[in-house]
């Protein structure tokens, strides 16, 4: 196996990761108010298709962000009128920080560089007449200023034809750009002087792709409102182009983002650095740690791209004779690997305490203690990797032929075992750190890290280190000791019997 990044239990950068947050109504404390209007059956101009069906849309989707939402359809001069007095005053009676909402659906027109709103009951034969018979936008921006908090928005899709066109001195198209009063934000569904499409769909181009995009949480009104924009232009192919303007002093999100929980933070950190480690046992032993965790697919995905992957190399480099001529070396961090590794094979106690014994502040330490806390609390226990990614026949477990009859009393580091079979009962526990494993130490071990190798290789081991290992048998070692030993069924009850003497 290729050498890989040391993984590492510490916190390698905070990720500014935002989630989706449910729709929910705002805080008592910051309420948001919008008056919604949607002028279609206009009785003396041209009727519209989509005006009505934008402004119930448009209120759903307000609704769902959590304003308070006052709605009006095909509303008269005088319901209009009514309507934008009744939410000014509710504005007014809210506290600074409430955000207030306007908008208007239906026919705009401009005259001498003002807006007016116009009622579905609007008869108009003189220009003259206009501020007589239609409400001016400026109305509607004089009580939203009154009211004097923080955030105001105004929107406005009223740049459909001009339905006076043949009327002296109202033959401009479109809406006038207004001045924004301070903290309000004006959107308007086209570029000033032009028109605006009604949509051939149930919904004009703009409202629609504005309530699509009203809920994403996080997004600045500013950069909700250029998305649009480009929505718009790739629905009309160019002819349609938004306009806003802005005077406004705080920022503003219709779903503000929230930070995730610690627990979320956690376990995004943890998979992010096992990810960037490319190194497929840690992979493993976080799906092992983590089976219902939401990157389990990512990481069963990546696994099997890293093992698949380990082979090709493996396969590439395997050449009989490179591999008789230069030995696989094992780095240190092989050996740590291996430990914990052997440790999540068995699911015992004594081999995860093995690990922490020997490598307290390793890079598995934590997996260790998470394992031990959950073997000790009788938590279930389950092997996020059902199917093995490579298949591997396990090995058989070799016969004790020799004397497994009567074991020593005493067993020393430099004189022969004295039981199992003839070939380790002849041998010291000296003698065997050069003696190649008969099996993978590990199931599914490549042979080229384990075949005709020594455990001095394999495991570093020494003297001292191999007492570390030999101490775990001698409490509650019965399920590690049922357990098969490379160097056959008894050497773990020898290496029992040198730890209780001192590992002399």
């Amino acid at each position: 196996m290729s050498n890989k990044i040391k993984f590492r239990w510490t916190i390698l950068f905070i990720l500014p990761v935002l989630f989706l947050v449910s729709q929910v109504r705002a805080d008592d404390d910051d309420p948001r108010l919008a008056l919604v209007v949607g002028n279609s059956a206009y009785t003396h101009v041209t009727p519209l298709d989509n005006p009505k069906n934008d402004a119930v849309l448009m209120a759903e989707s307000l609704e769902a962000v959590g304003f308070d939402v006052m709605l009006v359809t095909d509303a008269s001069r005088d319901e209009l009128t009514r309507a934008i007095a009744d939410f000014g005053r509710k504005l007014r009676e809210a506290d600074d920080d409430a955000t207030g909402l306007f908008y208007y659906a239906g026919h705009g027109v401009q005259s001498f560089g003002d807006n007016f709103l116009l009622p579905v009951d609007v008869n108009l034969s003189d220009a003259a007449d206009l501020s007589l018979v239609a409400v001016p936008a400026q109305a509607l921006l004089r009580q939203m200023f009154s009211a004097n908090n923080q955030t105001n928005i105004v929107i406005l899709d009223a740049c459909r034809d001009n339905p006076f066109v043949a009327i002296p001195d109202l033959n401009e198209n479109g809406l006038a750009e207004m001045k924004a009063p301070r903290g309000t934000f004006l959107a308007y569904s086209t570029a000033p002087g032009e028109v605006a499409l009604d949509g051939t769909g149930g919904n004009s181009p703009f409202t629609g792709s504005l309530a699509r995009r009203m809920s994403t949480p996080g997004l600045p009104i500013e950069t909700l409102f250029k998305n649009v924009r480009l929505d718009v232009l790739a629905a009309t192919n160019g002819v349609q182009t938004p306009w806003d303007t802005s005077s406004m002093t705080a920022n503003f999100q219709f779903v503000p983002a929230v930070m995730p929980s610690p627990a979320e933070i956690q376990e995004r950190q943890l998979w992010e650095t096992v990810k960037l480690s490319k190194d497929p046992i840690q992979v493993m032993l976080f799906l092992r740690a983590n089976p219902t965790s939401r990157f389990a697919g990512e990481a069963r995905s990546l696994l099997q791209d890293l093992v698949s992957s380990e082979m090709q190399e493996t396969a590439s480099t395997d050449e009989p004779e490179v591999a008789a001529k230069a030995p696989v070396s094992v780095d240190p961090s092989d050996a740590e690997r291996n430990l914990i590794e052997a440790a999540r094979k068995s699911g015992a106690v004594e081999d995860y305490q093995a690990y922490l014994d020997t490598y307290p502040d390793g890079s598995f330490a934590e997996l260790a203690r998470l394992e031990l806390q959950t073997i000790n609390q009788n938590e279930p226990r389950t092997d996020p990797i059902a199917d093995p990614v490579i298949p591997v026949e396990p090995a058989p477990e070799p016969a004790d032929d020799g004397n497994t009859g009567g074991l020593p009393d005493v067993v020393a580091f430099n004189v022969p075992l004295g039981a199992g079979d003839p070939d380790i009962a002849t041998r010291s526990l000296s003698d065997l750190l050069s003696v190649s494993p008969r099996f993978p130490p590990i199931e599914g071990l490549p042979e080229a890290a384990w075949k005709d190798k020594t455990c001095a290789s394999c495991h570093q081991w020494e003297q001292a280190n191999l007492c570390t290992q030999a101490k775990t048998y001698m409490d509650d070692g019965t399920r590690a000791l049922s357990k098969e030993h490379p160097f056959g069924g008894v050497f773990k009850q020898l290496l029992r019997i040198w730890a209780e003497g001192g590992c002399q």
